[in-house]
Parts: structure tokens; sequence; C-alpha cells
């Protein structure tokens, strides 16, 4: 399998000239890798202990926190619900959702329901509140060389992520059986946010599909976070930014015996957020894709539709 040549770079000792190497990057694979994202390492490590606490939990235990009607959105998802755009076998993993906790009164309840906390797991609450914030504050810092790359004020995406209705996804994929037939643990998808981090990638697995129309491999060295561009990015960019399409493959060997583990944090829009194409992204050559303006959470819910989250 070829190796992706994704750039590995700083939000620290690149700070100064972050903006347009990470637009290079975006723009040449719809990938980058970021290192020195100030994370806590502490708090990730106590989050990975956490989240196989949870998965290895009885099915019956797991089961008391799925919500069938909320499409995923908090919670508890169990294995092989969910389905990439235009595939038929759902994908080999099972997975848990935290989303923001939203001031009292606030007007974007409607569309983003409350957390909810495995009561068997002690701990689980205070982590991963602590991690979403992280990954919420380093997510704003990469939109804004996102920002500057585009030609817009460095800070131009904060009212658009104000009370975003962002989503940090614990995965669980287990083992592959002999019986998983045509199914792989993630079908070729792009995703439907703006930008997702994602912490986990050094077990191998994840591909991107390259301009070439050849799968290529993402590697990330340890400690270092992959970060792509969402559905939500391309449309506001009018395709100068690409969502490009990635899966997760399915071990061979010695490996398929072994669980794999990620964390990824989709970083979306405020929920009545309306999407205008960037006057910067269209030009004569490029003119709007997307003349026609609907919100983020219209957008959200027809893509739900398509991936079998909700009916």
């Amino acid at each position: 399998m070829e190796l992706a040549e994704i750039p590995v770079l700083s939000l620290e000792t690149d700070r100064d000239r972050l903006a347009p190497r990470i637009g290079e990057s975006f723009r040449t694979f719809g990938f980058t890798m970021i290192r020195d994202h100030g994370i806590d390492q502490g708090l990730i490590d106590r989050a990975w202990d956490l989240t196989q606490q949870f998965f290895d939990l009885p099915v019956e235990t797991k089961m008391k926190y799925f919500n069938s009607g909320q499409g995923g959105a908090r919670g508890y998802t169990p294995f092989r619900t969910e389905v990439a755009k235009g595939a038929t076998e759902k994908d080999l993993k099972e997975f848990w959702h935290i989303g923001r906790d939203l001031p009292e009164g606030s007007a974007l309840a409607a569309t983003m329901p409350p957390n909810v906390w495995p009561e068997e797991i002690d701990g689980f609450r205070e982590t991963f509140t602590e991690l979403y914030n992280q990954f919420d504050k380093t997510g704003a810092e990469v939109l804004s060389a996102i920002a500057v790359d585009l030609g817009l004020d460095a800070r131009w995406f904060d009212p658009a992520i104000e009370d975003g209705n962002s989503v940090m996804r614990l995965l669980h994929y287990p083992p592959v059986s002999e019986g998983a037939g045509g199914a792989i643990r993630a079908g070729a998808h792009e995703d439907i946010n703006l930008i997702t981090l994602l912490l986990g990638a050094q077990e191998a697995g994840l591909e991107l599909l390259g301009k070439n129309g050849k799968w290529l491999s993402v590697a990330p060295p340890e400690g270092a976070m992959v970060i792509n561009i969402g559905d939500m990015l391309q449309r506001l960019t009018n395709h100068v930014l690409p969502s490009t399409t990635h899966r997760v493959r399915n071990p061979t060997g010695d490996r398929a015996t072994y669980s794999r583990y990620s964390m990824p944090f989709f970083l979306h829009l405020r929920s009545d957020f309306r999407f205008v194409t960037l006057p910067e992204c269209i030009s004569a050559d490029s003119p709007d894709r997307y003349p026609e303006s609907i919100t983020a959470d219209d957008y959200l819910q027809e893509r739900l539709r398509e991936i079998g989250l909700k009916s």
C-alpha cells in the first residue's frame, strides 16, 4: 500500500507559516497532520482507558444508552448500524457520541440534545467534557489558519462555530471475523462537518483516495493528529478545499484478532448557520456551485438519513 505523503505541521513552531502550508496540504490531499496540538497527553491517555472500559461492557449494558430516535446524536450506537453513503454493507463498528453542553435556555437546544453519561464508568463525564473542550479549542485554531489561507479574517469562523453542533466520537472496531462478508470497518465516505480532528490513527487501516484514483495509507507519527476537510467546508469554499473520500480497511493476519480504537472530533457549524458560498472562492472559471442557501442543520439531517442514522 502506497503511503500518502501528507505533511506533519506544528501548531507551535510552524505558527508563522501555518496558513499557507495547511492550505497547500488540504488542497492536495484534503488532509493534513498536526503535532504540538495542545491537547494534554495525560488527558488523552485517560480517555483511551475509559473508552476501552466502556466498550468492554456487556452489550445489554451499552444498549441502555442507545436512543434510536436521535440518529446517534448522543450516547451509544450499536455495532453495524451506520452505513457509508451509497454502500450496501453496514460498517463493522460501534461508537459513542458526546456533544456540546448548551447554556440553559439556548435557542439551539431543539437541534442539540443533552448528553448522556454511562454510570458504570467512573470519571467518564469529567474526562470527556474536558477533552471535548480541548478539541474545540484546537479546532478553532486550525480553522483560524484555514481562514487566513482563504483570505479571510483570522477569526472569521469564530461566530460560525460558537455553540456549534460539534460531536466527539469514541469508536471501537472489534476484531474482524471470517463471517464479515463484504463489510469493512468503515466504508468509503466523506465526513459531513467542517473539519475532523482524529486521534488514534496510529493503528493501521485509515486510507484516503488519492487524485490518481488509488488508495493511499495514512500513517501519522505517534502523538500527531490527523485532520481532514468535511463536506460542509467543501460546500462553503466552492470545492477549493476538497472533502476527500476515505475509509478504514479490515486488517489481515494476526491484526484481525485485535480491536481498533479511534477518537474523531467532528467540528460543526452552529445549527442555524446559513450556507452562503464564500465570494473569495467564486470566479469566472469556478462559478458558485451552491446558489441555494440552506442551514447547517438542514444539511446535517439530510446526510444523517443517507448514512442510515435517521429514517
